[in-house]
């Protein structure tokens, strides 16, 4: 349950993919019933015509010169001049090479690893060696695979120790894709050894369709039990021995020791150094180490702290031209700004130093020019993201937008392997700044404008209008526009925000039932002011609601903090203060409110079922931990850290807490080959209901792994039970 990797503010994959199944259930066989219900006609002729509403004026750009950029625009390559102001047509453009999956879904095609897993192996870059994984010990040869040599041998099942590969956890939390790591110039390879031995087992049942199944066998530790024991190692091919890296500073592997995690790594630019982070398992503190390959000595160069919360594992960090000098991104001061430092450790001097407003993102790092471009949320929210130009001394910061929009410019950052960025460079044709920094193109929009560019000088003027988005067809649909809302959190001070889509037949005479579509898990957005599409699931006669908790980012690093050993209650409080806040609305049918979600979103939507069944009636949950007891450690510690010292928010969060309160409908589903939310979290779920004499439904996705119900199976079980057979009143609950 990566946050990182699924909803970062920027990507929200999850509700992605909710609307591509509504769309594409139109395609394909309905569930039995559905056909029959009311709405799916609707359904059906409009999913097929929404694809497409929107012919979008978001336009990305490749610089030829200082005055003159390319773009593609209806399969068409324009060329714009600055001097000009004008574009001509230089010719057809190229066409696309073949598609295929992309993401998530083509891991282990040949691509990524598969979740939680690690590459097999890495050629050196000078092609000559090759170091790979076998059987639980690291192996070289050479690049044609000839030669083979152990570098280890001492790893084997029984001991339980591995060399060359991770901990599944390290893999599914830490992002460690890999396991091995060549220096820059071939003559070391940096690698992991993990000892399992106190580390709990899962069993899972694999291939239950099939006539015989198989068990997978995962050393996976679980809030509160032990760790592996990780080391790292360098390799000198030359002089054919390994050197042991002191991760933990000659210090015991404990729970308090800054090297329980140790993670991200990488060689410096100059290869004299291996870099890598480490943590406390409280996740805390956190430090930026570099090791002497030859001694394994090691250094620190940066330590950060948050005592109230967690810190972020893995803040960018972006080396300068000279490998020494690089930026680095913290929430020291409880906003997160960037700041310049040196290998030594030394502070050169803050970058940024707001105070009431995030940093975002790097766009630009032009070293000739001492200047810096980045994102940054002060638009007149803090969804709307706005460009800024400051020096790289940190002088001179202006915001170069109109703050009543979100800002989006190509990234000119130069992408770097290992888990560290490269020196700051033009990207692959994406650099939306021009190269002597006086002209940048500029995607804008609100959630309820679509996008359009133009082109902006560096004083923050408009100098053409390049292109707008196309709502012809979404006009003549009849299509609605999202609706940005604003509500107090549970603690009634917090301004959160929320967004309504309505049904393009919506009629404000009628009332209508709700649908929440959620994630909520911490530091995860569910409202954008990037232009919102239109969710086809309304067409069955539905509001569809997405709803931002104190868990959201972009309000400081002190916001956070309240989620902070209570998750399952913070968020879940707060999301339902956002359905209250739509009651007095004529059309808003409060009895009639429903929620769905997958992974945090399944929890979520459990949870604010059995928390707030006044106001959540109906609830699907998807692959959803039930209590922070079953899920991984590094996870669920962050945030909670361990059940022996802090019961109370285990027991709040524990949805098996609540099981005789659920007086709303319940979908619980869950896929038999579910390797990360296992499938115990809902089978101690159900046991817990049927022992409270509770009525609910189950659906399996057998040899199914991480995933969701079938969008029409949800949604036949939510007009039944909001749309056939409506609910009654629930007194309101008190926490």
């Amino acid at each position: 349950m990566n946050t990182r990797r699924y909803l970062r503010e920027i990507r929200r994959p999850l509700l992605v993919l909710l609307a591509a199944l509504a769309v594409l259930a139109a395609t394909i066989a309905a569930q039995d019933r559905l056909k029959t219900m009311p709405g799916y006609d609707q359904y059906t002729r409009m999913s097929k015509e929404i694809t497409g509403a929107v012919r979008p004026g978001s336009l990305s750009v490749t610089w030829k010169d200082p005055l003159t950029f390319e773009y593609t625009r209806d399969n068409k390559i324009y060329r714009f001049d600055v001097t000009k102001k004008a574009a001509t047509e230089v010719g057809p453009a190229p066409e696309q090479a073949g598609g295929g999956m992309r993401g998530a879904g083509a891991r282990g095609q040949g691509g990524a690893p598969e979740r939680g897993r690690q590459v097999a192996s890495a050629t050196s870059p000078d092609g000559k060696l090759k170091a790979f994984y076998r059987d639980r010990n690291l192996w070289m040869s050479d690049a044609a695979g000839a030669n083979e040599v152990a570098l280890t041998t001492d790893g084997n099942e029984k001991d339980r120790i591995k060399y060359g590969t991770a901990s599944w956890v390290y893999g599914e939390e830490l992002g460690q894709t890999t396991a091995m790591w060549w220096s820059p110039d071939s003559t070391k390879l940096a690698y992991f050894r993990f000892d399992e031995k106190q580390v709990d087992d899962y069993y899972l049942q694999l291939d239950q369709t099939k006539l015989y199944s198989r068990i997978d066998t995962e050393a996976y530790p679980k809030a509160g039990r032990p760790n592996p024991v990780v080391d790292l190692f360098v390799y000198d091919p030359a002089a054919r021995k390994s050197v042991k890296v002191d991760v933990r500073d000659g210090k015991p592997f404990d729970n308090a020791v800054v090297g329980h995690y140790v993670y991200r790594i990488a060689w410096s630019p100059d290869g004299t150094e291996l870099l890598f982070n480490r943590t406390n398992r409280r996740q805390n503190i956190l430090e930026v180490v570099a090791a002497n390959p030859s001694t394994g000595a090691c250094r620190v160069i940066i330590r950060e702290e948050w005592p109230t919360g967690w810190v972020e594992n893995s803040p960018g960090m972006t080396f300068l031209k000279d490998g020494k000098r690089f930026i680095w991104e913290s929430e020291r001061n409880g906003w997160k700004n960037f700041y310049l430092y040196d290998l030594s450790g030394k502070l050169i001097n803050p970058i940024t130093a707001h105070t009431s407003f995030e940093a975002g993102s790097l766009v630009k790092v032009d070293e000739d020019a001492k200047l810096i471009f980045y994102t940054a949320r002060d638009g007149d929210n803090h969804l709307k993201m706005q460009i800024h130009r400051v020096g790289l001394d940190g002088r001179g910061d202006v915001r170069l937008t109109d703050p009543a929009f979100t800002h989006s410019v190509g990234s000119c950052m130069a992408r770097a392997g290992g888990g560290r960025g490269g020196p700051g460079g033009a990207g692959a044709g994406s650099c939306g700044i021009s190269p002597d920094n006086k002209y940048f193109v500029d995607v804008y929009q609100t959630h309820k404008t679509p996008p359009a560019t133009r082109l902006v000088d560096s004083t923050g003027k408009v100098v053409a209008e390049l292109a707008s988005s196309d709502l012809t067809k979404f006009n003549q649909l009849g299509l609605k526009r999202a609706e940005l809302f604003t509500y107090k959190a549970a603690d009634g001070k917090t301004t959160l925000y929320g967004m309504i889509r309505f049904p393009s037949n919506f009629d404000p005479s009628k009332k209508y039932p709700a649908l929440a579509s959620v994630y909520g898990g911490p530091a995860s957005a569910a409202t954008s002011e990037s232009f919102v599409q239109p969710n086809a699931l309304t067409e069955y006669g539905f509001l569809v609601l997405s709803l931002d908790s104190r868990a959201a980012p972009g309000m400081g690093k002190r916001t956070l903090d309240s989620i902070y050993l209570k998750l399952g209650q913070v968020e879940m409080d707060d999301m339902a203060e956002g359905v209250k806040a739509l009651w007095s609305r004529p059309y808003f049918d409060k009895e009639r409110v429903g929620i769905y979600g997958t992974s945090y979103g399944g929890y979520s939507s459990l949870m604010c079922v059995l928390r707030h069944p006044d106001v959540f009636r109906a609830g699907v949950a998807s692959s959803s931990p039930t209590a922070w007891y079953h899920y991984d450690s590094i996870y669920t510690e962050r945030y909670m850290w361990i059940p022996e010292e802090n019961k109370e928010g285990y027991e709040a969060g524990n949805a098996m807490t609540y099981a005789d309160k659920l007086n709303g409908r319940l979908l619980i589903y869950y896929g038999t080959a579910d390797n990360n939310v296992h499938p115990t979290n809902s089978m101690q779920l159900i046991a817990a209901l049927r022992k409270a004499g509770k009525s609910f439904e189950v659906q399996v996705g057998p040899d199914a792994g991480h995933s969701g119900v079938s969008a029409d199976r949800m949604m036949e079980f939510f007009i039944e039970n909001l749309v056939i057979n409506k609910p009654t009143a629930v007194p309101p609950v008190r926490h």
